[in-house]
Order: structure tokens, then C-alpha cells, then sequence
């Protein structure tokens, strides 16, 4: 275990000054960017002697999404920010939230052949707001609601040294053999529950040696049909073997475009951690809302 630490120590030593290395001429080409960001919208209303049944509900989200990319002869840069958060409200229940996320990710790879590249990324995901288990029965049986997450509570930051390897433009996987995840938790009464694989009741910080295994494809399938999915597998060094010892994560999104400012979106989360929970853990939105963009 010694070599192991000291592999990982002279790798993350040599990336850094590889990427120190990066030249002004090699980021002549100017960044592409892409912006865009919107609202959805869902609503459904009944009147009070509406007799097949239902409830009156609405619900409301916001996204803003940005990605930059520079890729030439000697690097593939990229950088992409992903801020999400919505609400629900019916008629019997108070008002929840239904999508919440932050995430960010910046990536630098240097091509050392055609398809593969030397890369060094930094990850970083968490929330905005509250995340409330609602109704769950205490040890007396009694339904209340419970505090699980709240913004830093967790948050997670992955810094990740491998290879990356780009068969077609649209698909490229990652193979990160010097990685550390880092769990935050900022927030007291949830650090003291002890949850998110904290060591003991009251810790702050988790720091875990990984190794990462990525996946990510983008692509239209369809005129005005764009498809983005990505999975991760981040193993533990010192849970090698075990079943809790794999954290899994696959995101998908279909975006359907209606018109240049009018879009629908499908997006689905498919999770397994078991330092949340041993069981696995599914979210599915469907959405449709307007759209501005900006872009180079």
C-alpha cells in the first residue's frame, strides 16, 4: 500500500507540471462556448366538483447550463457548469423540491496520439437547498419529516489523473488511475447523524484514494433530438472487492427541440452509493419550458 501512495504522489507531482507547461500559442484557437438557460413550466387545476379525481398542482424549474471547450493540436480543454433546482406544489401538500443540483467539472488533456490523452480534471457536485425525507416513522412509529442534505451537506469534490481515450468525436471514456474524492459535510446536524460514510459523528471532511472509470457520450439521434449520457464508476483502493466499495452514477438527458426557443427535456439519474444507502437510487424528470441561448 506504501508503493500505491507513492505512485499516486509522483503522478499527481508530474501532471501538475505538465499542465503547467500549457503555452499561449497552444491555446490560440479561441474557446467555443456555449450557453443556455430557461424555465419549465407544468400545471394541472380541477374544479371542486370535478368527479375524476386529482389534485391541483404546479410546478416550476429553472437551469442554466455552460460549457467551453478548446481543442487543437496539443490539448482538449473543457469545462462545463450545470445548475438545476425546481418546485412542486399541490394541493394537499406543502410546497418540495423536485430537482436540485450543482455541478461543475473542468478537464485539461494533453494528446500524447491521435485518440488518447494524459488528463487531469477536478469535479465538484452539491445543492442549493434543504433535503427534507418526508413522513418517515420514528422509533415510537410516528410520521415526521427529516433533514438528509443540505448546500455542502454533502458536497463532493473528485480530482482525477489518468488517460482518456477518443475513438469518434461524439464518445470518449476515462480511465483515472490517481484519483481522490473528498465528501463535505458543513452542516452540524447532519455531520453528527453521521451519514455519508463519515467516520465518525461530527467529522467534516472524507478524503478517499478512487479509481475512476467514465463514460460519456453526445449525439443527435434524431433531427432536433440530442441525446447526452454519462456514467462513473469510482472504486475505493481500500474496499477493493467489496460491493460497497463501487460508487455508481449514469445520468442521461434527451432534449427535444420545438423551435429555437422552445424545448422539451427528458433527464433520468441512476445512483448507487452505498455510504447513502445500500439500495439503488432513481430520479426522472419530464419537462417543457422556454429557452435562451448563446453560443460561439
Amino acid at each position: 500500500m506504501k508503493s500505491l501512495f507513492t505512485f499516486i504522489f509522483c503522478l499527481l507531482i508530474s501532471s501538475t507540471k505538465l499542465l503547467g507547461t500549457v503555452e499561449a500559442d497552444s491555446l490560440a484557437q479561441k474557446w467555443k462556448k456555449d450557453f443556455n438557460t430557461g424555465v419549465n413550466l407544468n400545471q394541472s387545476s380541477f374544479s371542486d366538483n370535478w368527479k375524476g379525481g386529482g389534485s391541483n398542482t404546479f410546478a416550476i424549474g429553472w437551469f442554466l447550463n455552460h460549457s467551453a471547450k478548446v481543442v487543437n493540436n496539443n490539448w482538449r480543454l473543457n469545462s462545463d457548469l450545470n445548475l438545476q433546482v425546481g418546485f412542486l406544489q399541490n394541493r394537499t401538500q406543502s410546497l418540495r423540491k423536485n430537482v436540485d443540483r450543482i455541478f461543475y467539472e473542468f478537464k485539461a488533456g494533453y494528446r500524447i496520439s491521435p485518440k488518447w490523452d494524459f488528463y487531469g480534471s477536478t469535479n465538484f457536485q452539491s445543492q442549493f437547498f434543504k433535503g427534507i425525507e418526508y413522513s418517515k416513522k420514528n422509533k415510537l412509529g410516528i410520521p415526521i419529516d427529516s433533514l438528509v442534505s443540505n448546500i455542502f451537506a454533502p458536497a463532493y469534490l473528485t480530482t482525477s489523473m489518468g488517460l482518456e481515450y477518443h475513438p469518434q468525436k461524439s464518445f470518449y471514456t476515462r480511465i483515472g488511475i490517481g484519483s481522490l474524492r473528498q465528501t463535505f459535510v458543513f452542516d452540524e446536524r447532519i455531520s453528527r447523524a453521521g451519514l455519508y460514510g463519515l467516520q465518525r459523528p461530527g467529522d467534516n471532511i472524507r478524503n478517499q484514494f478512487v479509481f475512476q472509470y467514465l463514460m460519456n457520450i453526445e449525439k443527435d439521434i434524431f433531427q432536433n433530438i440530442n441525446m447526452k449520457a454519462r456514467y462513473s464508476a469510482l472504486i475505493d483502493y481500500f474496499r477493493i472487492g467489496r460491493t460497497d466499495g463501487i460508487v455508481h452514477r449514469l445520468d442521461a438527458n434527451f432534449t427535444m427541440k420545438v423551435n429555437k426557443y422552445v424545448s422539451t427535456n427528458l433527464q433520468a439519474v441512476l445512483f448507487r452509493d452505498y455510504d447513502q444507502d445500500p439500495n439503488w437510487q432513481f430520479s426522472q424528470i419530464l419537462a417543457m419550458g422556454v429557452l435562451y441561448r448563446l453560443g460561439n
